[in-house]
């Protein structure tokens, strides 16, 4: 239970001593998450980072190239000094291991003492690609909370598990989602039973089918993509991602229920960061950020997306500001259920789509792009054409693009195959569009809203005590349209794009 004694203080000193074992470090998340530890705390005793690599000097690398040395590390540099790299040296212990594999990858020694030290564990870990081959989200997503739960259990003095899932493991849910936890074997479409165990049988019995008939490499991915989304949609989910990341979620309730406290974390589209420590940081294109590239570079004239409907979105800071604060509100509680967090905006504070598409509009007017450098001609943006549904969509590019292909297709026969290169190409670039647009149409397209009612109750617990430290995770007190226009799309042009 929530303790009302909770305060940004509390939360510091809860961080003091501790030993985290984190996965995921090397995402986006997962930077914000270590570099928020040791700032605020750098009485934390160890951060074990689990990162996918050969031996130790090679996780030694990894973390000092994708994680410790990147931008958002500047603040902690500059507190530091010179002593940066002894911080580092001795707050963070990176370990060559993988998720994917039984004991995290980790050698019998290296686990029993590890196991031995460890307070928390945050599984960070995931392949978040949509359109991810099954196997790969399958190791990742599904067996690696499954391995996660099993090293848990060795901790002798583990307090607690935070695990990081998605708002849009709800599908294409439309109305009130609820923070409730996912039962074994629930799915989202009626009369169907999931079972894990099978999927993982199919999925062994798929790659010997296909390592038997001798296919190419690149039609082994094909095939094994195809068999992800078509395994999400036979049980009501749209995409490989959130079906393999609701499956981990089944896996979490079902062997750690009762031994430890487990806190699942779901946010919706994390955007960049807010406030701290710097404003517009990011990493990783997220779905709007496609929209917003595109639309700056004019290599965009249409996009899928109701502006009526809500965006919703939460930045990052924000993010992990609730994660700490959940970590300290239910270490080492016993015999509690799976505690559920929307991390969310929809209800708290919506934000519809047009907010995202006029800051887009206003920002590349007053500052558009250079595309090729300083003294090149701007690119001068014209206005988007949306579409509030796929059948309209779909409709809109058959005769713009699909016409003009047949049309192209039956020339080429005529002139004995002299326009094959030129209509290849542009049958290639038509096939991409529309398989975008139907993997993101149940994020723009989405019509229902993410209940916070859990989340709520841990930010009132947080309410009106001052402290040095910020740990706020309020979207109410996020001015969207400010945000946006001074804050992250700034962002997405100086990180994402580069200029």
């Amino acid at each position: 239970m929530i303790g009302d004694e909770l305060d940004s203080d509390v939360v510091v000193r809860y961080f003091r001593g501790k030993s985290i074992l984190i996965t995921g470090s090397t995402g986006f998340l997962g930077k914000v998450l270590v570099e928020k530890i040791l700032r605020v705390q750098p009485d934390v005793k160890k951060l074990f980072l689990l990162v996918r690599a050969a031996d130790d000097e090679s996780a030694k690398q990894r973390v000092e190239t994708e994680v410790t040395g990147k931008e958002i590390f500047q603040v902690l540099k500059e507190k530091h000094g010179n002593g940066f790299e002894g911080f580092v040296q001795e707050k963070i212990c990176p370990l060559p291991g993988d998720v994917m594999h039984e004991n995290l990858g980790l050698g019998a020694a290296k686990l029993r003492q590890v196991c031995k030290e460890i307070d928390i564990v945050v599984n960070g870990a995931a392949t978040t690609n949509f359109y991810e081959r099954y196997d790969v989200a399958f190791d990742t997503n599904v067996m690696g909370a499954k391995h996660i739960c099993e090293f848990a259990k060795r901790c002798s003095k583990l307090k607690m598990l935070l695990h990081v899932s998605t708002a849009y493991v709800a599908g294409e849910q439309e109305g009130v989602v609820l923070e409730k936890p996912f039962r074994l074997g629930e799915t989202l479409r009626e009369g169907t039973h999931l079972d894990i165990e099978s999927e993982l049988n199919l999925i062994k019995e798929t790659r010997r089918e296909l390592k038997a008939s001798r296919c190419s490499e690149k039609a082994e991915r094909r095939s094994m993509k195809e068999l992800g989304l078509k395994r999400a949609r036979e049980f009501g989910w749209p995409n490989t991602y959130v079906f393999t990341k609701a499956m981990g979620e089944m896996l979490l309730g079902a062997h750690l229920r009762g031994d430890v406290p487990v806190v699942i974390v779901r946010p919706s589209i994390i955007t960049s960061i807010l406030k701290e420590p710097l404003p517009g940081w990011m990493e990783g294109i997220r779905t709007i950020d496609s929209f917003i590239i595109g639309y700056a570079k004019q290599a965009l004239s249409i996009f899928l997306v109701d502006l009526d409907l809500i965006m919703d979105v939460i930045p990052g800071d924000m993010v992990v500001n609730a994660m700490m604060v959940a970590m300290a509100a239910h270490s080492e509680e016993r015999g509690q259920q799976t505690s559920i967090y929307h991390l969310t905006s929809s209800v708290r504070h919506p934000a519809p789509y047009a907010v995202l598409a006029e800051c887009g509009r206003r920002y590349f007017l007053h500052n558009p792009l250079r595309s090729g450098g300083k003294n090149s001609e701007p690119v001068r943006p014209s206005r988007m054409r949306f579409f509030r549904t796929l059948p309209g969509f779909r409709a809109y590019m058959a005769i713009k693009f699909r016409l003009p292909l047949e049309i192209l297709r039956l020339l080429n026969i005529v002139l004995c195959g002299a326009l094959s290169r030129r209509h290849d190409e542009l049958s290639r670039k038509y096939r991409y569009v529309m398989h975008i647009a139907e993997l993101y149409a149940p994020y723009s397209l989405f019509k229902g809203c993410f209940d916070d009612s859990n989340t709520e109750r841990l930010r009132a617990a947080m309410a009106n005590r001052s402290s040095g430290y910020d740990f706020g995770f309020d979207p109410l007190c996020v001015d969207w349209d400010d945000y946006f226009y001074r804050v992250h799309i700034p962002g997405v042009v100086k990180y994402l794009c580069g200029y």
